[in-house]
Parts: structure tokens; C-alpha cells; sequence
């Protein structure tokens, strides 16, 4: 599945494979990064290599919340309103460039990403299985950007970061060796995504581990340190980051390398608040003060 990827996303192993595993934990992921680098075609193709329903939604400036969640539609032959439902309703939502859009629209992905449904007019409507939000944003340096609040920032299990490609994998680029979403070759279905999501469930995480953690935690929240600390829900994404790493690593168990491995993507936009000037900085240091050898 990842060389599958990795053949329409050049160059971007790395990167593949952290999305993919933000995919088994169960998590939504925020890809941010300049134009034209990628973002769109990792989305796609991590939908299209599970056979996942995909819609896209172009988050401008005037995009409203109904635009997204559906709204009730009056039936003049059966003198009663339906709901129709609206692009949420998909197993795969792309956010395009999420930070664009008003923060009104923005918060309407609130309750999706979070309890996995929506409400319309006081009625909760359930969103399928599996439900994912991939969402990219340009940089708050961009023009027309709003950027997204830390409730909304802490919904999103990882933020990556594509950068550009090495010089053999542009140059290939170039040649036009790149391919479609379409062309994914290696594919699996929406029911063998919901077995593995189950098999990360059972990894086992032995009690020093979670200790390990937990300093981790305890380290972020240190009176002396900047920013913003970790809450108990980014602990919960971190071992759930862990446990889909240490499956795609073949293991049956945790170890504290799992969360190391995940721990910029699934912290860093936590800890920092969305801030590009201070990326790794704070990620760095909690790996620095809290040593997983015991």
C-alpha cells in the first residue's frame, strides 16, 4: 500500500506512511504546507487505496455551513421537509484549503470530527464508517488565510508537513513519471480498513510505556515550559498514533521508538498552537527531557 502511494507521490515515503498510520488510528489529518507540493494528490490517493467514497470541498471565503452539513429541503408533493444530505456525508472528506474559509465554516466540522455525525435543525444524522477528514492549509503567511483555533487544531490526530521532493524524485516529476490517484494499483476495501483499525486496538501497550507517555505528558506541562501543553485527549492520540506504527512495523506491541516515531505529527500543531516559526522545536525538547530508558 505505501509503495502503491508512493508511486503517484513521489519521494514522500516518510510522509506516506505517518498518513497512513493517522489513517488506522482512527484520526483526521491536516496537511499543511505551500502550494502545489502534493497535499491534494496524498489525500486522494489514501482514499482511492482503500476504495473509500471521496468528495472534495474547496473551503473559500464564502463557504456556509450548510455547504458542508446538508440542509432540510421542503417537498411541495408531500407537503413535508427531507433532508438532503451534504459533501460531510462521504467516508473521505478533502478540506482544501481548510484555513480559507470563515471560522463559522470552519467550526462546522467540529461536531463531525468529533462525535461523527451532524446536526440540522436540532436532528442528529449519523456520518458513515469509516469517516475521515483530510484537510490542507497553505501557510498563515498566504494571503486570505484564517487560522484554524487550537479546538479545532487539537480534532486533527496529525499535521504533516510534504516539503519539496528530493532531485531524483522532481527530476522524475519532470520526465513525467508521476501518475494519477487514479491509477492506484494496489488497493484494499472499506471493510478490510475497519480490520485493521480493530487489530490497532488490540497492539498491547505495557504499563512502562504508558508511564512513558504519561512523562511526556507531565513534561509539556512543566511551569517552565512555552506554549501550550499536552491534554489528556492528545495523550489518547498518541498511543492510538502508536499503536497504528508499531502495526505497520509488523509488532504485536508498543515500544517507546512507536512514540517517538509519532510524536512531531500527532504533538507538535498541539503544542505550538499552529505557529510555522516554532515547528520541531517543541517536540524536540520533550524528547530531550523525558528519556524512554528506564
Amino acid at each position: 500500500m505505501i509503495q502503491s502511494v508512493g508511486a503517484v507521490l513521489l519521494g514522500k515515503e516518510p510522509q506516506v506512511k505517518l498518513a497512513l498510520a493517522c489513517l488506522l488510528a482512527r484520526g483526521h489529518l491536516l496537511i499543511e504546507d505551500l502550494p502545489g507540493v502534493g497535499k491534494t494528490t496524498l489525500a486522494e490517493a489514501l482514499a482511492r487505496s482503500f476504495s473509500l467514497a471521496f468528495k472534495r470541498v474547496s473551503f473559500t471565503s464564502d463557504l456556509l455551513p450548510a455547504d458542508l452539513t446538508g440542509l432540510n429541503v421542503f417537498d411541495p408533493a408531500g407537503l413535508q421537509f427531507h433532508f438532503q444530505p451534504g459533501p460531510l456525508f462521504s467516508q473521505v472528506l478533502l478540506a482544501d484549503e481548510i484555513n480559507r474559509a470563515s471560522p463559522r465554516s470552519q467550526s462546522a466540522l467540529l461536531e463531525a470530527m468529533a462525535a461523527g455525525r451532524v446536526s440540522v435543525d436540532g436532528t442528529s444524522h449519523p456520518l458513515p464508517e469509516p469517516f475521515l477528514v483530510i484537510a490542507t492549509q497553505n501557510g498563515l503567511d498566504q494571503g486570505g488565510t484564517n487560522p484554524l483555533p487550537e479546538s479545532q487544531l487539537d480534532r486533527f490526530l496529525m499535521r504533516l508537513s510534504l516539503g519539496f521532493p528530493d532531485r531524483r524524485a522532481e527530476r522524475a516529476l519532470l520526465e513525467g513519471a508521476a501518475r494519477r490517484p487514479e491509477a492506484i494499483g494496489h488497493r484494499l476495501g472499506p471493510a478490510d480498513l475497519l480490520a485493521l483499525q480493530h487489530q490497532c486496538d488490540r497492539q498491547h501497550c505495557g504499563a512502562a510505556l504508558l508511564e512513558y507517555v504519561l512523562d511526556l505528558l507531565a513534561a509539556s506541562r512543566a511551569p517552565a515550559g512555552e506554549g501550550q501543553p499536552l491534554s489528556p485527549r492528545a495523550g489518547l492520540a498518541l498511543v492510538a498514533a502508536a499503536r497504528a506504527w508499531s502495526l505497520l512495523e509488523g509488532r504485536d506491541h508498543v515500544t517507546p521508538d512507536d512514540v517517538q516515531a509519532v510524536l512531531e505529527p500527532v504533538c507538535e500543531h498541539r503544542l505550538d498552537g499552529g505557529r510555522q516559526d516554532r515547528r520541531g522545536q517543541r517536540s524536540a525538547a520533550l524528547r530531550a527531557a523525558v528519556s524512554p530508558l528506564r
